[in-house]
Parts: C-alpha cells; structure tokens; sequence
C-alpha cells in the first residue's frame, strides 16, 4: 500500500489527512494519508526511513521553509517562493529523491482571481511565514503590488501599529496568512482599523476553521467581499495529487 503524508507540528487543524482517506476510499485507490506530528525537521529522515512505501509529503507550519534543504530538487517557483508545501518522493532502488513544489500558489490564486476587481491593485499580505510567501508571490503574479505585515520590525515589512485606514484604503486586498483567529481562538482577530473598510475591499483568510473568522466578520459588517481558505486547500490539494500521481 503508497504512503502519504502530512509534516508539521502541531497538526491537529489538519484539513489533508481526512481529504485523502476519503477520496482514497472513494476511488478505490491503495493508498493511505498519514499525520506525522514531528517536533524537529531533523526527523524527516527518519520518517522516510521507516516508511519504504512513503510516495508523497505535504509541509505545513513550521517547516515549508526549513525543509528546502532536505530536498534534491526544488521547482523554479517554490525556490522564486522560498517555501514548499509538496514534496514528491521517488524510490530508485536503495536512494531516495526528493522533489520539492509549492502547490498553496497554485490553490490561492485559483481561488483569488475571480474576486479581484479593476481597482484592486495593492494587497496587505498578514505575516511573513511560508504561507504568507506564496500568497505574496500569487498576488504578484496577477498583477498587485503587494506589502507583508509584520508584529515586529524587519525590512520589507510594515507593522500592524503603522496600518492606518488611508493605508486600508490604498491596499484594499488583505490576506489573513497567521493562525489568529483560527480554531479555537475564535474570537481573535489581526489588529487592523476595520472601520476603513468599505465595499471595495476584499478580505481574504486562508483559515477555514471556523468558516467565518472575526477577520471576515468584521469585514462583512463594513461590506466588504470575504472568503475563507477551504477552496483554496481544495484546489492545492488536487494539484498535490496531479503531482503525486504523474499527472503534472
């Protein structure tokens, strides 16, 4: 039976390990998903050691960046990124290859572009982890300019203190890339002036759980167009397994 598998820690929101069981089961294909909670990335080798029949890996938090150095290969697009989600594993009698793709570009910006609007030019990208990367990088790719926020000060970055409701109304695309207000903090949510906001922003949130985020309520009450990120998981999860099976 192939081995899938999910890498990061904690993994307890995990959305793929239930997606693949079921569609496995569905499709009739000899395959099991797998949660590998580990504290380290140190261990990934060891993981691929004692799973012969592992053929495939999805990276989330907080290891899409630190796993780049672990691989063989690395798509163009997820070196461009510096992160990876999506690593296929190939068996060549006793050697192992790892290959490396970042398929959260390839999700979000399915799932962004039919929202964006003529006047949507500037994104606020909410931190600067792997997911806020590709994010960035998507947005750029359809043609905004985009700025990551940051709690702290780092260069390229502005911090949430300096977001004022001119600056909402310039970027008037924002993208919720941090774990605030996920599951169970639901009543959290990033510090931003929500009463800027008006009908011509988008509010984005690659949470899923819950289905509506403070973040996205907050928007809503001042009319702006919100989504959260399950369609975006679902796209990156069908690009996963067009990689995985050789459909790419």
């Amino acid at each position: 039976m192939d081995k899938y598998g999910l890498i990061g820690f904690p993994l307890g929101h995990s959305f793929s390990k239930n997606y693949f069981n079921e569609k496995f089961k569905n499709e009739n294909i000899d395959a099991e998903y797998i949660n590998f909670e580990i504290s380290s990335i140190e261990l990934l080798p060891e993981i691929l050691a004692s799973n012969p029949e592992l053929k495939g890996l999805n990276v989330t938090i907080p290891y899409k960046e630190k796993v780049i150095s672990y691989l063989d290969v690395v798509s163009p697009e997820a070196r461009a990124i510096g992160a990876v989600n999506l690593i296929k594993v190939e068996h060549k009698g006793n050697e192992i290859r790892l290959k490396g793709y970042n398929s959260d570009v390839i999700g979000f910006t399915k799932s962004i572009q039919p929202m964006l609007e003529r006047f949507h030019k500037r994104a606020l990208v909410l931190g600067t982890g792997g997911a806020s990367k590709a994010v960035s990088y998507g947005l750029r790719s359809l043609g905004l300019e985009t700025v990551s926020v940051s709690r702290f000060e780092r260069p390229g970055t502005i911090q949430y203190e300096r977001i004022t409701p001119e600056v909402i109304k310039e970027y008037n695309v924002i993208v919720n890339c941090t774990p605030v207000g996920m599951y169970p903090n639901i009543d959290e949510c990033p510090k931003l002036p929500y009463d800027a906001i008006d009908d011509k922003n988008i509010l984005y949130d690659v949470i899923y759980n819950p289905d509506k985020t403070l973040f996205m309520k907050k928007g809503m009450e001042h009319g702006a167009t919100v989504k959260n990120g399950l369609e975006m998981l679902l796209l990156q999860a069908f690009a996963n397994w067009k990689i995985w099976s050789n459909k790419e």
